[in-house]
């Protein structure tokens, strides 16, 4: 018996299956109160760029927009995002099928290794690259070093979603006389979507709002300009009206995300076939399927292992600073695991919502705290910056500010984690307990937040990651006294001084590296490992 229905219909199977309607459910209250809390937090930096652009007037306005600078910089991010997504969407995915579904040799060590360049900051990704190759710069280095950055994001979700396949959908769709890349286009591929279409969301607001990767290589895009206005003339009308148009692109990224992942059930309440698929053969092609593995972990992870290791040996024991090293780490540390706490607390609301109980209102609520993920942490920094100092002047340079800043980054990460585990967790169970005699919010911890506390952690785990590598919002935010790595890191870098920088690097991939084993292991359990 197959219990795993879809929307979609998939003609030449044992007819037309058509799925449930889409879920819906009573909304709590108080979850639907601490949502709109939430996303009126969120709303906060985008009322402040639309609060600036009131102020700049329509006519200026309009002059800084319609002007060949923003052409420029609109092609270049737009390329960026064109290219760098769907080539890491083919990585991953086929990095996932050939590590979780085939006889592959030492797959289960190797998907380890394709989760591990998450522990890799995107620009010490960069500064490796740089070192080793000066001439890499522009468009071609900007997607490249993107991918290797960032595909891990779409791996995991993937990966997942591949373990908790129901064998018997692609047995009777072989049974039937369809061939292996048909099952795969017709059965497999319709079952990834949603975690395809949340990772691609999720890297595309990372390549909207990334500003270190780009710096090193020399591309301009949107989020690049911005700082450099907002340097140059702190909160200009110009580096606004960029940030305006960032705003619309997030948009359009999050309406064609929404409408590629569809109003599909992904829960089941049965357990499917007990037992694993059986790995596909390889064969002849397994050597040149684990040189392709190789050759992708050996690009994201070798170069800048290398390049860090060079930087080490060259600067000696002089460049371990351990009276600046170990303040800044345990700096680090502290605003990790609490920025990361905090941004999954404020995450589960919506990500209930969003499963629970849609509506018009939870749409536009959700769409809104994705938007945040997309704006550079300098125009964050500066809403917050601004309210504290007109409204709230006792938070200003406090952590409870650079805490909140990191909540609103971050929080698309965790939502994302939240709403697939939430999503596979049946809403029959809420309604059991319910029935049963229990309270609604009873209920909902009793059922749903239990089988979503591997989504929460890999969430946290994702947001702390973020918090790490974060730069731009740490430097206009952290209390006088507050250094982190990734602030350490970009000062020598900038200085050109890359051996003093090495050991900030090396730092920030070791304090990663747990974060990217958690993340593993919960993606694991997510899948009944």
């Amino acid at each position: 018996m197959i219990n795993f229905l879809f929307a979609d219909r998939m003609s030449g199977l044992a007819g037309d299956w058509l799925a449930p309607p889409r879920r819906t459910g009573r909304a709590l209250p108080f979850m639907e109160m601490a949502a709109v809390l939430v996303s009126l937090l969120a709303a906060l930096p985008v009322l402040f760029v639309g609060w600036m652009a009131w102020t700049t007037g329509w006519r200026s306005s309009a002059a800084l927009i319609f002007r060949p600078r923003v052409g420029e910089l609109l092609v270049n991010t737009g390329l960026l995002v064109i290219l760098a997504v769907p080539l890491a969407m083919v990585v991953s995915t086929a990095l996932a099928w050939l590590t979780e579904c085939t006889d592959l040799p030492g797959r289960r060590v190797l998907s380890w290794f394709c989760v591990a360049p998450l522990a890799v900051p995107a620009f010490v990704q960069s500064y490796a690259w740089i070192s080793l190759c000066p001439r890499f710069q522009g468009l071609p280095a900007a997607v490249t070093i993107s991918v290797l950055s960032y595909f891990p994001f779409l791996y995991l979700p993937v990966a997942a979603s591949l373990r908790r396949l129901d064998p018997a959908l692609s047995e009777t769709a072989a049974a039937l006389g369809l061939s292996p890349w048909a099952v795969f286009a017709r059965v497999t591929f319709p079952q990834l979507r949603l975690a395809l279409c949340g990772g691609a969301l999720l890297i595309a607001l990372h390549l909207l709002s990334e500003f270190g990767l780009y710096v090193f290589v020399r591309f301009d895009t949107f989020t690049t300009a911005i700082v450099d206005q907002y340097q140059s003339s702190f909160a200009g009308p110009a580096a606004t009206m960029l940030a305006s148009v960032l705003v619309i692109c997030c948009l359009v990224v999050i309406v064609l995300e929404a409408a590629a992942r569809g109003d599909a059930r992904y829960s089941r309440v049965g357990s499917g076939v007990a037992r694993r698929p059986k790995p596909a053969c390889l064969g002849k092609t397994a050597i040149p399927c684990l040189a392709c593995v190789c050759a992708v972990i050996a690009l994201s992870l070798g170069v800048p292992f290398v390049t860090i290791g060079r930087w080490l040996a060259a600067g000696g024991l002089a460049i371990w600073r351990l009276d600046e090293i170990v303040p800044t780490l345990a700096q680090t540390a502290i605003l990790a695991f609490a920025g990361g706490v905090l941004t999954t607390a404020m995450a589960v609301p919506m990500a209930w919502l969003s499963n629970r109980a849609p509506s018009r209102l939870q749409h536009g609520l959700e769409k809104l705290n994705y938007v945040i993920g997309s704006l550079p942490g300098i125009v964050v920094a500066l809403a917050l910056v601004t309210i504290a100092v007109r409204v709230v002047q006792p938070l200003y340079q406090t952590m409870a500010t650079i805490l909140l800043a990191y909540g609103l980054m971050f929080l698309p990460r965790a939502l994302i984690s939240l709403r697939a585990s939430i999503a596979q967790a049946p809403i029959e169970l809420e309604q059991a307990a319910s029935a049963l005699g229990r309270g609604p919010a009873q209920a909902l911890f009793a059922t749903t937040i239990r089988l979503a506390a591997p989504g929460a952690a890999a969430g946290t785990a994702m947001a702390a990651l973020g918090i790490v590598n974060e730069l731009t919002a740490t430097q206009m935010l952290a209390p006088l006294g507050t250094h982190t790595l990734a602030m350490r890191f970009w000062s020598f870098s900038g200085e050109i001084d890359y051996a003093s920088a090495a050991p900030y690097a090396a730092i920030m991939v070791a304090i990663s590296l747990p974060f990217t084993g958690w993340l593993h292991v919960q993606s694991k359990r997510m899948a009944g490992e």
